[in-house]
């Protein structure tokens, strides 16, 4: 991700419990609103984008949402390099 696309993301909700992070984004340039589900535990960050219409549910309801991507072969992408000590 480039220094442009980072500082053009704005977090529209954040919520953590159990090791478990959860945020939803939104890109002002895209107009695109993504999830990123990040495991503290095992250091795996999951991410995709979803239809702003429904961005809320898909923040509450992360993994529905991103099974939904994968079997409709919609991109998500899983970093499990990004391991924390």
């Amino acid at each position: 991700m480039t220094l442009t696309a980072l500082t053009d993301r704005r977090e529209l909700a954040h919520r953590a419990n159990d090791g478990l992070e959860v945020t939803l984004f939104w890109s002002k340039s895209s107009n695109r609103v993504t999830l990123e589900v990040f495991d503290s535990r095992s250091g795996q960050r999951l991410e995709f984008d979803v239809d702003g219409y429904a961005a809320l549910d898909a923040f509450k309801h992360p993994y529905v949402y991103a099974a939904k991507r994968m079997f409709a072969g919609g991109p998500a992408s899983v970093d499990a390099t990004a391991r924390t000590c």
